[in-house]
């Protein structure tokens, strides 16, 4: 049974888990295919990636009944398997071109973690998000607690961690957390809207602003400053800009597809 599939549009690629049975628990299979991904977003054709779950619910995180196998190994063969979760993450973060995920129904546990890895979220109105570690006495990996302590109030995180709390995602929308919110049904086009804006855009710049905004979390004012000092001034100098200037100043309509055409 296949339970993650990869689609390659040409400009961008949607990683769809199909573990509907288990609400698209992560699996061995989605990993390969989301590191797979990640290495073809490295090609200068690819402008996005779409996350997507198969059967109206985007991901609940860890499978139960493969981490209660894990009791009895040895801590650092414990740590290991942490690790590969914390890679994936890494490398949605890294990833050169805007990683959106597209979440219906909802995101659990290491799934929550994985969409607030992401760069934008394009979420069901209706689709809950929760930390459910605690539920289960565990505590949250994949990096939900260093990236919601950036995203939202403490005392919200602290609820979410301490209580397992769902949060809806109109809350989250409101918080700018979620980027839009769609009806269920209209969450997966929206984003394939989303990534054709991106693909329109100018993208080894938009890879600068992503890594900048990375960056910018856990940097200091000055560090920051030098980073976009670096960035602007390899800007100004890259094609991209010579057609987006350009088209400013005749009054059209810059055209950067035709750049990537030409790489």
């Amino acid at each position: 049974m296949t339970l993650a599939r990869l689609d390659d549009l040409g400009d961008r690629l949607i990683v769809t888990a199909m573990n509907g049975a288990r609400r698209n628990a992560l699996t061995p299979e989605y990993y390969e295919t989301l590191h797979r991904a990640l290495m073809l977003a490295e090609e200068p054709r690819i402008t996005s990636i779409i996350l997507h779950g198969e059967g109206n619910y985007f991901c609940a995180g860890g499978d139960l009944t493969q981490i209660a196998t894990r009791r009895d190994l040895p801590r650092d063969q414990r740590l290991a398997r942490v690790e590969a979760l914390h890679d994936l993450i890494r490398g949605v973060m890294a990833c050169p071109v805007p990683v959106v995920a597209a979440v219906e129904g909802g995101a659990a546990g290491a799934g929550a973690s994985l969409a607030f890895a992401c760069d934008m979220i394009v979420a069901d109105r209706a689709a809950t998000f929760s930390a459910a570690y605690v539920k289960a006495g565990l505590t949250p990996d994949g990096g939900l607690t260093a990236n919601l302590a950036r995203l939202v109030p403490r005392a919200m995180l602290m609820r979410m961690a301490l209580l397992g709390e769902k949060v809806d995602a109109t809350r989250l929308f409101d918080l700018g957390v979620v980027s839009q919110l769609e009806d269920a049904d209209a969450v997966l086009p929206a984003a394939l809207v989303l990534a054709d804006q991106l693909s329109a855009g100018p993208t080894e710049a938009q890879a600068r602003i992503k890594a900048l905004v990375t960056a910018a979390y856990d940097s200091d004012v000055a560090s920051q400053l030098d980073r976009e000092c670096d960035g602007i001034a390899d800007s100004v100098a890259a094609p991209e800009a010579a057609e987006g200037i350009g088209a400013f100043l005749e009054k059209r309509r810059p055209n950067f597809a035709k750049l990537r055409s030409t790489a």
